[in-house]
């Protein structure tokens, strides 16, 4: 099962400030919904480890997730897969561009995802709303992060 998203979140900050938490790891395990870890394996190459909720089932997932196209401080690519064992599969990635915006940076993003296994039986409805909703949740949380400093 495929998916897409696209959005754009107006943040509060110059777009170096902002490249520069897209880039920290730290940042980033705070952001995403459900992350217990993610680690530094090389050069733009994290794991990660996120526990997340979806429908009736639960799933642990680990994988990597690589940073390509990379573009100081205009925008990269972000892709990766994990296992989540019995619940099945996701992959997946994202552009995500900045621009400046009155007041300070534009964020866009644009995803394209798949997923198998059980959680794909959950249907398309669900997983699309699920979807949503851990974006957004990233996404606010992110403009926290840069709002914080």
């Amino acid at each position: 099962m495929a998916m897409t998203m696209t959005g754009e979140i107006p943040l509060e900050a110059s777009r170096e400030v902002v490249w520069t938490k897209l880039n920290d790891p730290e940042v980033l395990k705070a952001c995403i919904p459900g992350c217990e870890e993610l680690n530094v394996v090389g050069e733009n190459e994290f794991e990660a480890v996120a526990v997340n909720k979806i429908g009736p089932v639960k799933a642990k997932f680990k994988g990597k997730v690589q940073l390509t196209d990379i573009d100081p401080p205009n925008g990269y690519k972000i892709s990766g897969q994990g296992d989540g064992g019995i619940a099945g599969f996701a992959k997946g990635g994202a552009t995500v561009s900045l621009s400046d915006h009155e007041g300070g940076t534009m964020l866009k993003y644009d995803v394209e995802a798949q997923i198998g296994g059980k959680l794909a039986q959950l249907g398309q409805r669900l997983i699309n709303g699920a979807a949503k909703k851990m974006a957004d949740d990233f996404f606010a949380r992110f403009a926290e992060a840069v709002k914080a400093g």
